[in-house]
């Protein structure tokens, strides 16, 4: 098997990721996964695709992410290993839409307005 290659988004979070056949290994910016990132909740995050589709320790992926913070990055690694799932095997795709994980999430922060201290808040009213 080649190297399947998928991206993956979430906010402004953007994952590279390539997948081999190997003894599940996954790197992420050229450091262990568990290493990058700290908590168990991340780490659950990165493993989800391979453990909806019992194929834990089937695979090795390399990863390159940039942008956001922890938990859009580990996000968009998800979001990418899920889309390269997809391409390796069809029949992936029912086990993974079923958790949602084929699913961009499309929320993003509301820009700043014109008159405004931030996207939504208004400045202090005063009526005297």
């Amino acid at each position: 098997m080649e190297v399947v290659n998928a991206t993956g988004r979430r906010k402004t979070a953007v994952a590279r990721v390539y997948l081999s056949e190997g003894k599940g290994n996954v790197t992420v910016n050229k450091k262990d996964y568990k290493v990058f990132f700290p908590t168990t909740v991340l780490q659950g995050k990165v493993q989800q695709a391979f453990e909806a589709t019992n194929t834990l320790k089937t695979y090795d992926v390399k990863v390159n992410v940039a942008g956001g913070g922890v938990t859009g990055q580990a996000e968009a690694v998800r979001h990418a290993i899920a889309r390269a799932l997809v391409k390796i095997d069809e029949e992936n795709r029912p086990k993974l839409k079923k958790d949602s994980l084929l699913t961009r999430d499309p929320r993003m922060v509301e820009r700043k307005k014109p008159g405004r201290p931030k996207a939504r808040k208004k400045f202090q009213f005063s009526k005297r």
